[in-house]
């Protein structure tokens, strides 16, 4: 009898260990799953996002004028496309409030596009700071909350620009496809840029009225994008799975 107990101590002993081996297995693995779903810092620091693992993010910037921005929202309601991301800079925003909500009430997502035009690569420290915080306070009184996505105006950015955006609470946001719209190279080569984007890539595309073409591009656009992956927004393809983020020297 005695025998029996040992033994059966033993098994008690060894499941034990399983179960505990087991656990710590799968907390390690949620807890590298957690890690990788923001990827937004490394140990080099904050990092900037450029394209995700799932999904296709089409992501329309709107810096200034009145013309071009509410037919292309409309466009993307009338083709029904559910998700999209628009980076507003803070100026247009105060003066389109309307389009704004339209924006939002159609559930697309909105980033920060900065307030001005400006290369924030070439501001000094405190004025970079300020580019920052003006942006932030007038989406604030947009009652736009928990907007945490940036781009900055130019594209062009850098170490110190990201964590300085990081110190706001902001995430940089670049692109891996250019659509090159802005240049306005006719609707051909618009598409033909834009259907290189595969499982993953984020899209740059305008909603200014610099971007003259864009409107008519944007049908073949969904039509050449409908097979290669589901339409998400950026936050929507952090959540989904890993980031690829880029290092600035």
């Amino acid at each position: 009898m005695n025998f029996w107990y040992v033994i059966k101590d033993k098994r008690v002993k060894q499941t034990l260990l399983i179960v505990i081996i087991s656990f710590f297995t799968a907390l390690l693995l949620f807890t590298q799953n957690i890690l990788h779903i923001p990827v937004l810092a490394g140990k080099e620091g904050p990092q900037a996002i450029y394209r995700g693992e799932k999904g296709i993010a089409l992501t329309f910037d709107i810096g200034w004028g009145d013309e071009r921005a509410e037919p292309i929202i409309n466009a993307l309601i009338k083709n029904k496309v559910k998700a999209a991301t628009f980076f507003l800079s803070g100026s247009w925003a105060e003066r389109h409030p309307d389009l704004v909500k339209k924006i939002a009430d159609h559930g697309y997502e909105i980033g920060m596009l900065g307030y001005s035009y400006k290369d924030y690569t070439a501001l000094e420290d405190e004025e970079l700071k300020k580019e920052f915080l003006k942006t932030k306070e007038t989406f604030k009184k947009l009652q736009l909350k928990n907007v945490h996505l940036f781009r900055t105006p130019t594209g062009h950015f850098d170490k110190r620009v990201i964590k300085t955006a990081d110190q706001f609470g902001f995430t940089i946001v670049h692109w891996s496809v250019n659509s090159e719209d802005w240049k306005n190279p006719g609707v051909d080569h618009i598409v033909k840029n834009v259907s290189k984007a595969k499982n993953g890539d984020i899209i740059l595309l305008h909603a200014s009225d610099s971007a003259k073409q864009t409107k008519k591009a944007l049908p073949l656009i969904l039509k050449t994008l409908q097979h290669k992956g589901k339409f998400v927004t950026i936050s929507e393809m952090i959540a989904n799975g890993n980031v690829d983020t880029t290092l600035i020297p």
